[in-house]
C-alpha cells in the first residue's frame, strides 16, 4: 500500500529465466503489495522459477498471444485484485525496478494519473547501449507522434508505465492489438480520453539477455506507429471514427474530451 492504494506490478514475461530472479529482488516490497507474471508460452522455465522465487500469481499462456494480448491478460488480473496503480515493469532488467516509487508517488499524490518511465530525457538511452539506429528511430517517430497525435512526449515507445485503476477501467485497451503496438494504441487512447502523462527519467540496459526485437519486427512497429497515429489524428479532426477510442466509462479525472 502507499498513500491508501493498493499497487500492483505486472511483468509481461517471454523466456525471462535469465533476468526474472534479479528484476524481481529489486521490486520495493514495502510499497508493493502484489506481482503478476504472464509467461506468454515461453520456451524456457520462466513460469516455474517465478512460483519458485515467490511469485504468488503467474499466468501462462499455453499458446503464444503476443506482447500486447501478454498485458491485456496483466491488467485484467490486476483489475481482478483490486489494483488502485498498476506498474508495467518488462523482467528482462532493462528498466530499473528502483523508480517504482517515485512513479508510485506521482499517481498516488493525484498528480498525473499515467507514468511513463522514459529512456530518451537526459542521456540514458545511447549511454545505457541502445543501437544508433533504434534511437534514431525512436526520436524521428515521436517528433511524428507528437505533431499527429498534438500532445508532447519524449517518447512514446518505452516499456516502463504505471496506470491509475481510473485509467484501464475507462480506456477499451482489450480492443487493441495482440502485438507489439498495443502500446502506441494505449497512449494514443489515453491521450484522446483526456488523461495527463508524466514521465521520469529511466535508466537503461541493453545486454546479450535483454528483449529486443529484431529490425524486420522493428520496421513493423514504426508503420504500426505511424498508423495508430493517422488514425489518432482522424479521430480528433472528426473525420472518422474508430472503435478503439470508445470508452468503457467516463472517466472522472479527465477533461476535455476532443469530439
Amino acid at each position: 500500500m502507499y498513500n491508501g492504494k493498493k499497487v500492483v506490478v505486472v511483468l509481461p514475461a517471454y523466456n525471462a529465466a535469465q533476468t526474472l530472479e534479479k528484476t524481481y529482488n529489486e521490486i520495493p516490497f514495502d510499497i508493493v503489495d502484489e506481482v503478476i507474471l504472464c509467461d506468454d508460452a515461453s520456451s524456457d522455465n520462466t513460469a516455474q522459477l517465478a512460483r519458485n522465487i515467490g511469485i504468488a500469481h503467474v499466468i501462462r499462456h499455453e499458446q503464444n498471444k503476443g506482447y500486447g494480448g501478454n498485458q491485456k491478460s496483466l491488467y485484467k488480473k490486476a483489475l481482478e485484485l483490486g489494483a488502485d496503480i498498476v506498474i508495467m515493469l518488462h523482467p528482462d532488467y532493462q528498466y530499473t525496478p528502483r523508480l517504482i516509487p517515485s512513479m508510485v508517488n506521482i499517481i498516488a499524490q493525484d498528480l498525473y494519473p499515467v507514468v511513463l518511465g522514459s529512456r530518451i530525457l537526459g542521456k540514458g538511452a545511447l549511454k545505457g547501449g541502445m543501437p544508433l539506429y533504434k534511437y534514431v528511430a525512436n526520436r524521428l517517430l515521436t517528433f511524428v507522434q507528437n505533431v499527429l497525435v498534438n500532445y508532447k512526449l519524449s517518447e512514446y515507445h518505452t516499456g516502463y508505465r504505471a496506470f491509475s485503476r481510473e485509467v484501464l477501467e475507462t480506456i477499451d485497451f482489450e480492443n487493441n492489438s495482440d502485438d507489439f503496438v498495443f502500446d502506441n494504441e494505449m497512449l494514443s487512447q489515453i491521450i484522446y480520453a483526456g488523461f495527463d502523462i508524466a514521465e521520469v527519467t529511466c535508466p537503461t540496459k541493453y545486454f546479450e539477455e535483454a528483449s529486443s526485437i529484431n529490425f524486420r519486427r522493428s520496421l513493423r512497429y514504426g508503420l504500426g506507429v505511424l498508423r495508430v497515429s493517422l488514425m489518432h489524428l482522424l479521430q480528433r479532426l472528426g473525420l472518422a471514427r474508430f472503435r478503439m477510442y470508445e470508452l468503457k466509462k467516463r472517466p472522472h479525472q479527465a477533461v476535455n474530451l476532443v469530439p
